[in-house]
C-alpha cells in the first residue's frame, strides 16, 4: 500500500467519525466531504448517490444531477458494471465496510484503476443512516503489477521450453513457481510444493536437515549466489532418486534488496555416481595392492597349471559366470584377478567378499549396502558390494559360507539384474560379471540342503577346478626360487644356494596347506637364515598321520558316537536301564552289557535321571 492509499485510509476514519456526529448539518457535511483530497462521496441507505465531493465532479467530469441515484454508473468502465453492482448489493445487505478495484472514466475518456473504499455510518437504532466512500488512485501500481505479471508470465513460458529443472522462490524460500520439466520430472503437482518449507518435497528424507542449514548460512541470509547437491525423487520417471546440483540466484531491486530466487538444477547423478565407484575402486585397488604378494602363486609350468590357464584364456572375454574350485592356499582369488584383467571390464573395478569372513548377519548388508537406519548401528547410507562392483567384476569367495536368505537375494540379482538395499523398497539395476569360489563339495551342500540347486546352477556355469600343489611337484621348485627371491630381498638377505636334500624335501612333502603353506615356510626361514645357503626346520612341515594315529582318531570317534547314543537313551527313560521301557531295550542290548558300558566310557547315569 503506497503512501496515499494510507492518508485515505485515515481521510475515511475521520470522516466515519465526523459524520457519525448527528447534530452536524448538511452544509458542513457537504464542506468536509469537499475538503477530503480524494475522490469521495456520500450515498443513501439504499446506494443511490447523494452527494459526490468536488474531485469526483473535477475527475469524471460530470455533473450532481447526471451522478445522483445511479447515474455514477456511467463513470465506471463496462466490463466492471456488473461485479460492482453485486459487490455494492452484497455490502448493502450485510452493513458492512468494503472494498473493490474497477476502472472509472476521466473526464477525457481515458479509464484508470481505482481502490473504492465504502464505510457505513450507523443511527441510534444502529441501521445505515449514510454510506461514504473514497475513490483512490491505484493506476499506477496496476500498471506495474501488469507488467510483473507479464515478465512473469514471459518467464514461465521461456522456463517451460527449456529442459532445465527451475524453481522461484520468495525472499524468504518459499516455492512460488515451478516449471513444467521440474513438475514432470519430479511427478508433483504445483499445489504439493507451494508455500513455506515445501520446497523440500521431492528432496530425499536424509537431505533435507543438510540443505535447509547449508541454505541459510550459504545464500538466502546473505542475499548472495550459492549452490548445493541433493538427491531428487523422480517420480514422473523411474522413482528413484538422483544426484542435482541446484544453483540459487538472486533477483534484486533498484535498492538492492532481493525479491525473487531463481534455481536451476542440473542431474549430476552420472557424475555422482563416478565419483562414488572411483573412490571404492581406490578402495579396491588399496586392497588388491595389500594381496599383491599372491599373484606370485601363478608361477610355474606344470601340465596341470597350463590346463587351468587354457581355461582361463577361454572363457575371460566373455561375461560367463565362473565357479572357481580348489583346496585352501591353490590361488582361486589370484585366478578370479586373471579372469577380470583378461576380460572387457579390466579397466573397471574388481571387488572381492570372503563370503566366511563376514558374520551372517551383516552378509547381506554387506552385498546390497543398507539405508541410514535400517537397523540398529546403521547411522548412514552405506553402498553394497554389488553397487562398487558396478560395471566391474564381483568375486564372492567361499560362496558356500553364505546363508540360506542371502543366497535367495543373491539368486534374484542373477536372475533380475537388480536388487534392494536393506532398509529400501527401491531396485537398483546393476551390471556386474560375477566369479565364485570355494573349497567345498557344493554338490554334496545341495543334497544336505545347505545350499541352494538352482542358485548351483546358476553359478556352475564354467567351472574351473584348481589342482592341488602335490600334483604339481614339478612346480615347486620354481616357486621355491621365486619366494627365496622375493623374501630375501625383503628380508636384507642374500641367498646363493639350496641344497639338494632341501630341494627334495619340499618336493616330497604333500603341502596340505598349498601354495600359501610353501610361501610361509620360505618367509620363516628366510628371516632366521643367518648364511647364504636357503635352510630350514623339518619340524616345521606337518608330520602325516600314521595308520596307528588314524585308527585312534577313529576309535575316538565311535567312543563319542556311543556314549552320545546311551546318554540320550537314559534321558529318554528316565535313567532306568532294565525293564521293556529301560535304555537297554531301547539300544536292543542286554542289560549288563550296557551297564558295563556305561561304567567303562564313564557315563554319569544319576545325572542323566537315576535309576
Amino acid at each position: 500500500m503506497n503512501a496515499n492509499e494510507h492518508e485515505h485510509r485515515g481521510t475515511l476514519t475521520q470522516e466515519e467519525n465526523t459524520f457519525d456526529e448527528p447534530n452536524r448539518s448538511e452544509a458542513q457535511l457537504r464542506t468536509f466531504i469537499n475538503s477530503i483530497p480524494a475522490s469521495a462521496w456520500c450515498a443513501l441507505p439504499d446506494g443511490s448517490l447523494e452527494f459526490p465531493n468536488r474531485q469526483f465532479h473535477d475527475y469524471t467530469g460530470l455533473s450532481s444531477e447526471e451522478v445522483y441515484g445511479s447515474g455514477w454508473e456511467a463513470a465506471v468502465h463496462p466490463d466492471e458494471i456488473e461485479p460492482l453492482r453485486e459487490w455494492w448489493r452484497a455490502l448493502r445487505q450485510a452493513g458492512k465496510s468494503g472494498e473493490i478495484e474497477a476502472r472509472l472514466r476521466r473526464f477525457d475518456g481515458e479509464y484508470r484503476w481505482f481502490l473504492i473504499r465504502v464505510a457505513p455510518v450507523l443511527d441510534e437504532q444502529s441501521h445505515v443512516a449514510r454510506w461514504y466512500g473514497i475513490n483512490t488512485d491505484i493506476d499506477d501500481r496496476k500498471f506495474a503489477e501488469e507488467n510483473l505479471r507479464q515478465d512473469e508470465q514471459k518467464f514461465h513460458t521461456i522456463t517451460d521450453a527449456i529442459s532445465q529443472y527451475v524453481v522461484v522462490l520468495s525472499p524468504d524460500g518459499d516455492v512460488l513457481y515451478v516449471n513444467r520439466v521440474a513438475l514432470e520430472l519430479t511427478g508433483i503437482e504445483i499445489t504439493d510444493v507451494s508455500g513455506k518449507g515445501a520446497f523440500a518435497t521431492p528432496f530425499h528424507p536424509e537431505d533435507i536437515d543438510r540443505v535447509q542449514a547449508e541454505r541459510s548460512s550459504a545464500g538466502l541470509r546473505e542475499e548472495v549466489p550459492f549452490e548445493l547437491e541433493v538427491r531428487v525423487l523422480l517420480k514422473g520417471v523411474d522413482g528413484q532418486y538422483r544426484w542435482y546440483l541446484m544453483q540459487y540466484n538472486p533477483l534484486k531491486d533498484d535498492e538492492g534488496r532481493t525479491v525473487r530466487w531463481y534455481v536451476t538444477g542440473t542431474n549430476i547423478d552420472s557424475r555422482k555416481k563416478a565419483e562414488e565407484r572411483l573412490h571404492n575402486e581406490n578402495l579396491a585397488l588399496r586392497e588388491e595392492i595389500d594381496r599383491a604378494s599372491m599373484f606370485e602363486e601363478i608361477v610355474g609350468s606344470s601340465k596341470p597349471l597350463r590346463q587351468v590357464l587354457k581355461q582361463v584364456e577361454k572363457v575371460a572375454p566373455s561375461d560367463s559366470t565362473v565357479l572357481i574350485l580348489g583346496e585352501t592356499g591353490t590361488g582361486k582369488e589370484l585366478i578370479a584377478r586373471a579372469l577380470h584383467r583378461r576380460s572387457s571390464r579390466s579397466a573397471r573395478a574388481f571387488i572381492r567378499v570372503n563370503c566366511a569372513a563376514i558374520p551372517q548377519s551383516l552378509i547381506a548388508s554387506e552385498l546390497f549396502g543398507h539405508e541410514k537406519g535400517a537397523f540398529t548401528g546403521a547411522l548412514q547410507r552405506r553402498l553394497g558390494r554389488f553397487e562398487a562392483a558396478d560395471g566391474g567384476t564381483l568375486f564372492l569367495d567361499e560362496i558356500g559360507d553364505l546363508p540360506m536368505e542371502t543366497q535367495i537375494a543373491l539368486l534374484r540379482v542373477l536372475q533380475e539384474r537388480e536388487f534392494e538395499r536393506i532398509g529400501s523398497h527401491h531396485p537398483i539395476s546393476v551390471d556386474v560379471r560375477l566369479i565364485a569360489a570355494t573349497n567345498r563339495d557344493l554338490s554334496a551342500a545341495v543334497a544336505a540342503g545347505t545350499f541352494r540347486e538352482d542358485l548351483f546352477y546358476r553359478i556352475n556355469v564354467f567351472p574351473i577346478e584348481l589342482p592341488p600343489l602335490r600334483e604339481r611337484a614339478e612346480d615347486v621348485p620354481v616357486l621355491l626360487e621365486y619366494f627365496i627371491g622375493r623374501y630375501a630381498k625383503k628380508a636384507g638377505k642374500n641367498i646363493r644356494h639350496i641344497g639338494k636334500h632341501t630341494l627334495e624335501q619340499f618336493k616330497a612333502y604333500s603341502w596340505p596347506g598349498n601354495i600359501r603353506e610353501l610361501q610361509n615356510v620360505v618367509e620363516r626361514a628366510l628371516i632366521l637364515s643367518d648364511t647364504d645357503t636357503f635352510f630350514f626346520d623339518e619340524s616345521w612341515l606337518k608330520r602325516q598321520p600314521t595308520a596307528s594315529s588314524k585308527l585312534r582318531g577313529t576309535l575316538s570317534a565311535l567312543a563319542e558316537r556311543e556314549i552320545e547314543m546311551i546318554e540320550a537313551a537314559l534321558i529318554e527313560c528316565h535313567g532306568r536301564i532294565s525293564g521293556p521301557s529301560g535304555a537297554a531295550a531301547k539300544l536292543g542290548i542286554p542289560r549288563q552289557t550296557l551297564e558295563s558300558k556305561i561304567k567303562s566310557l564313564g557315563i554319569n547315569k544319576h545325572s542323566l535321571g537315576g535309576l
